[in-house]
């Protein structure tokens, strides 16, 4: 399936969805993800390479969206799926943010 931009923003603002980052900031956030993925020079990106990338700078960004996109991109089935992913996560500072 060709890279589609829409498609990576509307997952993205879902994942995002009443938590407390300004759009300018989701904005900037989808711009620097398509800006790295074009500097990967590559025509064909896997899905894979995309999804971790988006993870990557959710993590960064807000943990509480990265771990609802991560449900979705890792097919999460059950409640020890979230358990097992959050246990796993760094420590965050009381912001709340990674």
């Amino acid at each position: 399936e060709d890279f589609d931009r829409d498609k990576l923003e509307r997952s993205i603002r879902i994942a995002l969805q009443k938590r407390p980052v300004e759009p300018e900031r989701i904005d900037q956030m989808i711009s620097g993800i398509v800006r790295r993925l074009e500097s990967l020079g590559e025509t064909d990106i896997a899905s894979k390479v995309i999804g971790e990338i988006v993870m990557e700078t959710l993590a960064r960004i807000d943990t509480v969206a990265y771990v609802r996109f991560a449900s979705v991109y890792k097919n999460f089935q059950a409640a020890d799926d979230f358990d097992k992913f959050v246990s796993e996560l760094r420590p965050i500072d009381v912001t709340g943010q990674a």
